[in-house]
This record gives C-alpha cells, sequence and structure tokens, in this order.
C-alpha cells in the first residue's frame, strides 16, 4: 500500500497556488497516487459552515475569535479528514494549513505567535505536514492579482500592510523549518513555478 502523506499548500492570497493545486491532482492521477483534497477553513461538512463565517461575515470580528474558528476547523480537518485518508494511503493536499494562522493571526493581526503555536499544536493533536509548499509573491504582484478578482472575501480585502505583514510571517516560518517547507518563487509565469512544484514533489515523493 502507499504510505500516505500530509501536503499542505500555504501562501498570500494572490499567490496562484489553486493553479498549483491542480496541477499537483494532476500528478497525482499520471501517477497512479491515491489522493485526497481538503482545505482550511472549508473541509466537508462542519468546517464549511466555519468557512462562511469566516470569510463572508459582514460585521466585526474579533482577531481571537478569528483565531479560534480557525483552529476548530483545523480540528475537525485533521480527525475527520486528513488522518483516516492518510491511514488509507493516500496523499491528502490541503490548502492551507496551521501555517496560515500563524502568518495572518500571528504576524499580520500582532496575536501571540508562541500561543498560537501552542493552539496549534493542541487542535491537530501534534500532526505537522510531511511537506509544505509555500508559494511566496511580491505583496505588489499579489495584490494586483487578487484586485482583478470579480468578489473579494474579507481577507483578500485587507490592505497592502497587512498582507505584508503575511509575507513576511510565513518567510519566518519557512526559516525555522526549512526541511518541511519548501520556498516556491510564485512571481513568476504558471509553467515556470510548476517546473518548481513538479522537481519538489519528484524529490520527496519520487513516484514509481
Amino acid at each position: 500500500m502507499t504510505k500516505g502523506l500530509f501536503i499542505t499548500l500555504e501562501g498570500a492570497d494572490g499567490s496562484g497556488k489553486t493553479t498549483q493545486m491542480e496541477r499537483i491532482i494532476e500528478y497525482f492521477q499520471k501517477n497512479n497516487l491515491p489522493y485526497l483534497v481538503t482545505k482550511e477553513p472549508g473541509g466537508v461538512g462542519v468546517g464549511e459552515k466555519i468557512r462562511e463565517i469566516l470569510l463572508n461575515h459582514k460585521g466585526p470580528v474579533s482577531s481571537r475569535c478569528e483565531m479560534f474558528l480557525y483552529l476548530a476547523d483545523r480540528a475537525q480537518n485533521i480527525d475527520v479528514i486528513v488522518q483516516p485518508a492518510i491511514a488509507e494511503g493516500k496523499m491528502v493536499l490541503c490548502d492551507r494549513h496551521a501555517d496560515s494562522t500563524v502568518a495572518y493571526q500571528g504576524y499580520a493581526r500582532g496575536l501571540d505567535v508562541e500561543q498560537i503555536n501552542m493552539l496549534n499544536n493542541i487542535a491537530t493533536a501534534g500532526r505537522k505536514p510531511d511537506l509544505t509548499l509555500l508559494f511566496d509573491v511580491e505583496t505588489s504582484v499579489a495584490m494586483q492579482r487578487v484586485g482583478n478578482r470579480a468578489e473579494k472575501d474579507r481577507l483578500e480585502s485587507e490592505g497592502a500592510v497587512f498582507h505584508a505583514k503575511v509575507r513576511q510571517g510565513y518567510l519566518a516560518i519557512a526559516q525555522k523549518e526549512p526541511e518541511r517547507i519548501k520556498i516556491v518563487d510564485a512571481n513568476l509565469s504558471v509553467e515556470e513555478v510548476w517546473t518548481q512544484v513538479k522537481r519538489i514533489l519528484d524529490s520527496e515523493i519520487n513516484p514509481l
């Protein structure tokens, strides 16, 4: 049976990770690797309801409330979706995970990063991704890409200063965990970005 792996995709809004996720799915299919796709927030079931609150609520949302909603969604995702799939030998591909909370609510919102790390550890029962692809993009490029979208959610609508802090947060996390987190230059074309991603997947997964 194929050994299950937990792979997360991280990056600021406008980093292009959604496009690359589609390429990764095609890669799994081509190499006959069993897989499951999930996201945070928004895993099937409870997560979908939490996602609606987090991204579309029109009134004020406390930074701590925002953080705990993400953590609740994460615990549900890990216990109900991720861990069972890994046990079945599947490649679990997750759009955003614990690093997002550290970058967005910690570095950008100003909440205590060490406390967030502790709470993330509780929410995930200590389960870290086997591989994280961090799509790093200049804030000005990301803002331009997001600006072209017809509809923007609550976080995408934050200003350039906020998103610059998010980027710096991600880079700080990556510096601490270089073995797990692989930085992808997402300023380049879709094909050039995919070349980087495929190289990493070939190295980390080494499909037969």
